[in-house]
């Protein structure tokens, strides 16, 4: 469980960094710029923590497609960008694909 609480902290902080790594505007507006070292910084140091108990595969995996769609809905809300049926279906596959790996992963334990 402990692993999992690591693995949303670094989403969460990596959604965060991505973000500002928007408003940094290439890097030339200070907080954003600094916002941007501290998101990821913490990010992975908080994926680091979680891979002392989760699979680096499972890890990485939910890591990457959550912090995608995530980033996505963060782009649609805030910013306006284009939410069509291809970023529709995308999102879904992401979350099925973690879903799958998800539980893949628990087969693996149980056997």
């Amino acid at each position: 469980m402990r692993g999992y609480l690591f693995l949303t902290l670094s989403i969460i902080s990596e959604v965060f960094a991505t973000t500002m790594l928007k408003l940094s505007e290439a890097f030339t507006i200070l907080g954003p710029s600094i916002a941007v070292a501290f998101g990821y910084g913490l990010s992975f140091f908080s994926l680091s923590l979680c891979l002392k108990t989760l699979p680096l595969s499972l890890a990485y995996a939910i890591w990457s497609g959550v912090g995608t769609a995530l980033t996505v809905i963060v782009g649609i809300v805030i910013w306006g960008d284009l939410f069509n049926l291809y970023s529709a279906i995308g999102i879904v596959l992401i979350i099925g694909g973690v879903i799958l790996l998800n539980h893949g992963d628990q087969q693996h334990t149980t056997s």
